[in-house]
Order: structure tokens, then C-alpha cells, then sequence
């Protein structure tokens, strides 16, 4: 069933002053397709957006879950074959650029077949483990797994997501052989984490570093070059007694390929403008990650460079692609 979030701002109730609005754009309400259900990151995320860009255009903002496939590949799809008149939107997470490396049959391709409006946001993962799991840094939770791999299961809330990249990249660096366990979802991955079923994740700050806080995981380290300022206590990687290794959460808005220019200059300008807005810094930030604002070209480059990164790892730890 769709779930819908439509975020509307009366003119005369906006705390600045609206975005000027392109002769004949828009006219009617925008939609965010979210391929993912309600609820998670990528939703959590989409929602702020779509809220803000609300408060700042006053216009209308749908968000629009169309959930189904691995890798949201069926609302990715809708939106690649969608009217490129700015009017629909998708907003993703890093797995948007993954999933073509782990599925080569997807219908389309990440890079022609969207207009890259913006990134939004982005965040180091926590790596994380039970409170009762004797290691305090990852070279000793390492240490301990390689005495005894019985003792500990690595899991992931997603295949293919960033978090199932990380824990596979710091597999291979601390020289272990082991599986990771897939979940389908943050929740269920991290109740097992929190009962000890499963002994190390890497996951969104947003999900995991409430439990951190609420003394349920004890956090390793953070896969940042530097240390996150929402989690100014916890090692980076490169601190934790491994290699320096950076692996980030990222979102981004697309719209179809051949958008319309004038759609394309103002969802640009808008979308800059609220990432900027210390409104949305302040509400990002309460949610686990950054205000991080890449134009169409930054994100661009910074998409070729990241799929090379994730082609790598795809391939040095030999995971699956269909």
C-alpha cells in the first residue's frame, strides 16, 4: 500500500521568505518517490526533505513510497521512466548506485538515466557490538575472532547496502574469513546485535547511535577519516587499530533523465537552499547525520568515484552478483 506524506506550507506562515518561482514551474504538487518502505532511513530522510522544501518553495511536497525488488529497484524503475518534467523525484541512499553493481539485469542505469539534482546529506556508520562482547576496538574484536570464530557472527541490515560494504571491507583488511549474515531491515538486524545473536554491524548513526546512547551497544568506531561531531567519544577506524577507511551514508535526489531545464534550475536552487537552511541542519543532525550539499556536477563525480570504491570491495570480497 502507497504511503503518502504530503507537506504543505500556507505562504503567509513560511519563516523566511519563499523561493521565487520559474514562470510555469511548479504549478502543481511534486513528488519524492521513496523505493523503499515507510520508516526507514531513506524514508526518514525523504520526509525532512520533502517538509522543507515545503516550508521554503510553498509548494506542495508528496512523498511516495514505492517499495519492492532488491535494491528499491521497482520505484528506481518508475521514476527512470518517468515524464522528465520535475514533477517526480527520487530520493535513495547510497544502495541507488550499488544495486546496478550487485544486479546486472536492472532496467536501468544510474548514470544516464537520471539528472542529478543534489546530495542532501551524509554520515559515517557505527560500527557497533553487544555490551557484553569483551572487545573495546575493532583490532580487538578482530583478535578475539580469529581465536575463536564460532564465538561471533558479522551481520548487515541490507545486501549491498553501505553498511554490508564496510563490514566486508573490514573483513578482508583485518584478514578473517567470515560470512555476513543479511538481514532485510535496521530493525531486525539490530535486535539480533542488541541480543547477541549477531556480535558486529555497521549501520546509520540514525538507527544505531540511539541504542549506543541507551547503553544497549557498545560503538567501536565510526567509518569517517575523522571523528563524527554526533558522536565526538567514538575512534574512527584508523583509530580503532586498523587501516583508515572511510564509508559513508549518503543521500541524494535524481529526477529522469532530460529534465526539463527550467524543473532542473529551480529543484537545484531550492533543494541547495534548504540543505543550507540551518532549519534542516538542525533537524538532520537530531536524525544521525550531516548536512553535506553537492551540486549536479559534485555528485556526479563524487557517484563515478564511490562506485569504483564499492566495485572494488564487490569484487575483493567476492559477493554475489546476479
Amino acid at each position: 500500500m502507497k504511503k503518502h506524506l504530503i507537506a504543505l506550507a500556507a505562504a503567509g506562515l513560511l519563516a523566511g521568505p519563499a523561493i521565487a518561482h520559474a514562470e510555469g514551474f511548479p504549478d502543481r504538487p511534486i513528488t519524492i518517490v521513496v523505493p523503499f518502505p515507510p520508516g526507514g532511513s531513506v524514508d526518514s530522510v525523504a520526509r525532512l526533505v520533502a517538509d522543507e522544501l515545503a516550508k521554503s518553495t510553498g509548494k506542495t511536497v508528496v512523498v511516495d513510497n514505492k517499495a519492492g525488488g532488491a535494491g528499491g529497484v521497482v520505484g528506481t524503475t518508475a521514476v527512470a521512466n518517468a515524464k522528465p518534467d520535475g514533477y517526480t523525484l527520487i530520493l535513495d541512499a547510497s544502495i541507488h548506485v550499488v544495486t546496478p553493481l550487485l544486479n546486472k539485469n536492472v532496467p536501468y542505469d544510474v548514470k544516464t538515466d537520471f539528472t542529478n539534482i543534489g546530495m542532501v546529506a551524509a554520515g559515517p556508520l557505527l560500527v557497533s557490538t553487544p555490551t557484553n562482547t569483551p572487545a573495546n576496538t575493532l583490532a580487538e574484536f578482530f583478535e578475539a575472532y580469529k581465536a575463536d570464530p564460532t564465538k561471533y557472527n558479522i551481520a548487515t541490515s541490507g545486501y549491498g547496502s553501505a553498511g554490508h560494504l564496510a563490514v566486508e571491507y573490514l573483513i578482508r583488511s583485518a584478514g578473517v574469513d567470515a560470512q555476513v549474515v543479511a538481514y532485510k531491515g535496521a530493525g531486525p538486524a539490530l535486535n539480533d546485535l542488541i541480543g547477541g545473536q549477531v556480535q558486529l554491524m555497521a549501520d546509520p548513526m540514525a538507527s544505531s547511535l540511539p541504542h549506543v546512547k541507551g547503553g544497549k551497544l557498545k560503538a567501536l568506531a565510526v567509518t569517517s577519516l575523522e571523528r563524527s561531531p554526533l558522536a565526538p567519544d567514538v575512534p574512527t577506524v584508523g583509530e580503532s587499530g586498523m587501516e583508515p577507511f572511510e564509508m559513508l551514508s549518503w543521500y541524494g535526489l535524481w529526477a529522469p533523465k532530460d529534465l526539463d531545464p527550467e524543473a532542473a534550475a529551480y529543484l537545484t536552487k531550492a533543494v541547495e537552499t534548504v540543505v543550507k537552511s540551518d532549519s534542516y541542519k538542525t533537524r538532520i543532525e537530531a536524525m544521525g547525520f550531516e548536512p553535506v550539499y553537492k551540486s549536479p556536477d559534485e555528485l556526479k563525480t563524487y557517484i563515478s568515484d564511490e562506485m569504483a570504491k564499492y566495485e572494488k570491495i564487490i569484487k575483493d570480497a567476492n559477493i554475489k552478483v546476479n
